[in-house]
């Protein structure tokens, strides 16, 4: 079999195995990234009832903490971020509802009260999204949010960071 055939034939094959992933309710990976120190890993999850969630993972460094998906996105009193997953203005997904985050922010020991924070450790915030219609691939840019800090100090935050990442439409599924 010549070069030209087996191509074709491996991205079929990756295709049946990436729709097959979301099929088997496994999170099918769309990219990640490390800036600021924390890890951030963007997924697309399949419910046993056809529904979908676009699903970040964000991971600070060891000891490290982010602040709730609540807060004002300056912050409160200027101190912290909120976490955040948005779709771009242009998305080809639709949002079916709020985020939902994997652990309950909680009211810090210290002034500000308002600034809630998450507990040590990773933070998973999931969107329910309805797929564009089609049966193949597209672009979508997914904006993330966050600032980590821990006992010693802040990083910068990330302010509406732009993700590529590509997305199955709803008939690449079936």
């Amino acid at each position: 079999m010549t070069m030209q055939k087996i191509i074709p034939l491996l991205l079929i094959l990756l295709v049946m195995s990436a729709c097959s992933a979301l099929k088997d309710s496994s999170p099918l990976s769309l990219g990640s990234f490390t800036e600021n120190s924390v890890t951030v890993s963007i997924q697309l999850e399949e419910q046993s009832n056809g529904s979908f969630f676009l699903a970040a993972t964000f991971t600070p460094m060891p000891g490290g903490h982010l602040y709730s998906k609540d807060i004002p996105l300056t912050g409160v009193d200027g101190l912290g971020r909120p976490t955040l997953l948005e779709l771009s203005a242009n998305s080809s997904l639709a949002a079916l509802g709020a985020l939902i985050e994997s652990v309950p922010a909680k009211e810090p020991d210290t002034e500000p009260k308002a600034l809630l924070v998450y507990p040590p450790g990773p933070v998973t915030l999931r969107l329910p999204v309805q797929l564009p219609p089609g049966g193949g691939w597209v672009l979508e840019q997914i904006k993330v949010t966050y600032m980590a800090c821990d006992d010693i100090g802040c990083k910068p935050p990330v302010m509406g960071k732009t993700v590529e990442v590509r997305i199955p439409q709803a008939d690449a599924l079936k």
